[in-house]
């Protein structure tokens, strides 16, 4: 049976006597849930309020009880091995029902603690914000995190958040996620530039060689949002840098309805932009790239009653967006 490490791994280990032979003690168990769903000890270990040593230990114990390997190392956490993510899949519902119970019965718990929300700085600013204004009236307590997708998926698996909104589906078992919206991708510039390259008729017979010369304008330097456009609807790799990047859509937007140049946004935050003038769609294809949102909770989360409010308020409000 391999040895099982995490990547600071090493340290001095704490006093930790195993149980008896027989049947896996609760607490490793428990301690074996929070490894496989966090992917590391030492998220784990932030989850359980303990050290990152007491977690090494009790995975090495209940691998000695279940004479099998658990976990694989990898240069950062570590990965369980399909025997663990059958184990996953036996132990969770009951030690989440388990945890549930204890929680509702410890007259010290708080069940409407803080919910921490995080998602895209704009998906929140433009819609989710707006909809959960309600729910803050009424005295839900909310701590808002925004950053991308990748980022905040890993920091929901080691407890930071309650519910991430992702952009893309989370690999794995280990996340709840269910669809919460679809954007639309539209190819958007002032009337000025539409003007000097023709308008969205020219660019249809011409193709997007009508928009060389006129700036690009960016959340990042990799232009994402621009080259899944490029991809599905020209069928063609998009090339060139951008003019401008700015690491917020609501900038992109800003610089876009300035007359900096062109730019794809999600339709949802420059509609009101589209309805004024103030922005000209140049293309209206029509299979537009669409991109599904997904409403992400970390199985075993604490089921206070704010954060089943403001998870079902998100669900609700997303089917008028």
């Amino acid at each position: 049976m391999g040895r099982v490490t995490d990547e600071d791994a090493g340290g001095p280990e704490e006093v930790w006597r195993a149980p008896a032979a027989g049947p896996p003690d609760l607490n490793l168990l428990r301690t074996f849930l929070a490894v496989h769903r966090s992917g590391s000890f030492t998220a784990a270990a932030h989850l359980l309020g303990v050290s990152q040593p007491t977690v090494t230990t009790q995975i090495r114990v209940l691998e000695r009880q279940l004479g099998r390997e658990l976990f694989q190392r990898l240069p950062r956490g570590v990965a369980p091995v399909p025997y663990a993510d059958e184990l996953a899949a036996r132990v969770a519902a009951p030690l989440d029902a388990l945890a549930g119970v204890t929680r509702a019965g410890d007259p010290g718990a708080d069940p409407d603690e803080p919910v921490h929300l995080a998602g895209p700085a704009e998906l929140l600013c433009a819609r989710a914000l707006p909809a959960l204004a309600p729910l803050v009236r009424s005295g839900v307590r909310l701590r808002v995190a925004t950053g991308l997708t990748d980022r905040l998926l890993a920091e929901l698996r080691a407890g930071r958040h309650d519910l991430v909104i992702a952009t893309t589906r989370p690999r794995g078992r280990a996340l709840t996620a269910v669809p919460l919206m679809d954007e639309e991708f539209v190819l958007v510039a002032a009337p000025g530039w539409a003007e000097r390259i023709g308008g969205a008729e020219r660019l249809r017979s011409t193709g997007p060689a009508v928009l060389h010369g006129v700036p690009l304008v960016s959340y990042a330097e990799d232009l994402p949002i621009a080259r899944r456009y490029w991809r599905h609807v020209f069928g063609r790799r998009l090339t060139g840098q951008a003019a401008l990047t700015v690491p917020d859509l609501r900038g992109v937007l800003a610089a876009v309805v300035g007359g900096a140049g062109f730019t794809v946004l999600p339709r949802y935050l420059c509609q009101d932009e589209l309805a004024s003038g103030a922005l000209v769609p140049l293309h209206e294809p029509e299979d537009p790239p669409i991109n599904t949102g997904y409403l992400v909770q970390r199985p075993g989360s604490p089921a206070g009653t704010h954060l089943t409010r403001v998870r079902d308020r998100l669900l609700e409000a997303a089917r008028d967006w």
